[in-house]
């Protein structure tokens, strides 16, 4: 069996090769298996634990690397990950403001300034009941913000001031 790397290097090449994509993962067991030649394919799959078919699909990826290569930082393709409450539920600012039309209470010196009593959570409960749109307690903290509502705080009162 061949030994060409300390065991310091190897030790950081493994280290390495667990912080990688799985696509970074075969490209690298590939070039160091073609740096090592005759038997670093089978050294290197050893060494980091994967399989000599992963690291020949390697070798095949890098002999097909174009000689200059445009770079793309990106790994997955745009437009994953989870849409946005207005995205997924376009009629949603209107059945918040339908909802809170019966929740709402204001300042009558100034019609900027509205409030209600309810919970996030019990506006949630209400607007899946009423309008089938199910969103979390945070998204209607969010909506209270978008659309100006505040939350109606309880006034403490000193009773024995008098």
């Amino acid at each position: 069996m061949m030994f060409p790397y300390p065991s310091q290097t190897e030790q950081m090449m493994k280290k390495y090769y667990l912080t990688l994509s799985e696509k970074d993962k075969r490209r690298y067991a590939a070039l160091e298996a073609h740096k090592l030649g005759r038997g670093g394919i089978q050294y290197i799959a050893e060494l980091l634990g994967c399989h000599r078919n992963t690291i020949t699909a390697g070798l095949k990826e890098l002999a097909a690397l174009p000689d200059e290569p445009h770079y793309d930082a990106r790994i997955r393709k745009p437009g994953g990950g989870r849409k946005s409450y207005d995205e997924t539920h376009p009629e949603i600012d209107d059945a918040f403001e339908a909802l809170m039309a019966n929740q709402m209470a204001g300042d009558p010196m100034d019609e900027h300034i509205k409030w209600t009593n309810q919970s996030p959570q019990a506006l949630a409960d209400q607007l899946a009941a009423e309008y089938g749109i199910k969103v979390s307690h945070h998204v209607i903290r969010q909506l209270l913000a978008k659309h100006n509502y505040r939350r109606r705080q309880v006034e403490k009162k000193d009773h024995q001031a008098k």
